[in-house]
């Protein structure tokens, strides 16, 4: 069985076989999978109303330890995000009811931001959904095939910078 990636490959070997264009193999398989994947997930998201960056700070946040308060950096961080792509996602959470923002205990200047009730009731049931779908997606490959993938990809993502 072939695939689109294969007869991009095919056809790159037509046209430059003078260049090794193995890399395409894996990452434009990679490439692929994320837009099929992303598709997905928004889908699920979209049922719960919300958005794949708005179900990222709820689920950073509902993932620390009670009263669910991070730092604008932290969720920065643990988010994998832009400071201006949080502050974005933070203003409309906060419009929503789902987050609040205060004033850091710690420092005065900073701010801490803290999941409500709401946002805590809405990732909690987003989660199972979001999971569920994971797991579909996942269905094809064997328990043995998902974990050599992880650690295949974990390799690949620590040699670029990717660490925590």
């Amino acid at each position: 069985m072939t695939d689109h990636v294969d007869r991009v490959l095919a056809q790159w070997q037509d046209q430059r076989p003078d260049l090794d264009v193995s890399p395409m193999a894996v990452l434009g398989r990679l490439s692929r999978l994320s837009l099929l994947v992303g598709a997905e997930l928004r889908k699920t998201f979209a049922a719960h109303g919300l958005d794949a960056a708005s179900f990222d700070v709820l689920a950073t946040l509902r993932r620390t330890d009670p009263p669910h308060r991070l730092t604008p950096t932290e969720l920065t961080r643990s988010a994998m995000v832009t400071s201006g792509a949080i502050t974005q996602r933070l203003d409309r959470l906060e419009e929503r009811g789902l987050v609040t923002r205060s004033p850091d205990d710690r420092d005065g200047r900073g701010v801490q931001v803290t999941l409500t009730d709401a946002g805590r009731k809405l990732v909690d049931a987003a989660l199972p959904d979001h999971v569920s779908t994971e797991h579909r997606l996942l269905e094809p490959l064997s328990a043995t095939q998902r974990q050599r993938l992880a650690a295949t990809l974990r390799i690949l993502l620590e040699s670029l910078g990717d660490t925590d």
